[in-house]
């Protein structure tokens, strides 16, 4: 109980520090010029990489969790932070964060540089934003620099091919 207390706690602030930052507003005004699976022509300059979903947030988190699922990839927590919203009276448009990770991968970035362990386990953010569909995680190189690890550690390079092809996945119409 004390770790699901402590990782909930931390998910609070960090969606405190991210409700606070101006980064999505501005990210939020170039999502018209992309279409759906498209990256946002401005990603990684924050640290995270934005996607246009061809798809509802619903349906993004679906096929994100189908995507996981295909490679064995955990899904750790799954965060309505609409829902969450309602509950407190207040109105949010559709946002899910979704923890995920694999500890074969994850331990190896940590043993890289202990404090990455912060940014673990991988999220993806899907959220309605200026009536689109967003996706969007933390980019594993910056998470390296970050941290001090070399962004082109193998492990590293690997979990930037894995992000990519469950996110393609998850926002790209077949």
């Amino acid at each position: 109980m004390l770790r699901k207390t402590t990782i909930m706690s931390a998910l609070f602030i960090s969606a405190c520090a991210h409700a606070q930052s101006p980064a999505p507003v501005a990210a939020a005004a170039t999502v018209s010029q992309n279409a759906p699976g498209k990256t946002n022509p401005g990603h990684h300059s924050d640290g995270l990489v934005r996607i246009v979903s061809a798809y509802s947030v619903d349906e993004t988190v679906a096929r994100l969790e189908t995507a996981l699922a295909a490679r064995g990839i955990t899904v750790m927590a799954k965060i309505d932070h609409a829902a969450n919203a309602a509950g407190a009276d207040l109105d949010l448009p559709p946002t899910t964060l979704v923890l995920f990770g694999n500890p074969a991968a994850g331990t190896q970035l940590m043993l890289a540089s202990r404090s990455a362990a912060i940014d673990l386990p991988m999220k993806a953010l899907i959220s309605e934003q200026n009536g689109a569909v967003m996706y969007e995680y933390n980019a594993v190189d910056y998470i390296a620099r970050r941290h001090g690890a070399a962004a082109d550690l193998p492990v590293i390079v690997k979990i930037e091919g894995l992000l990519a092809a469950v996110a393609a996945e998850a926002t790209r119409a077949q």
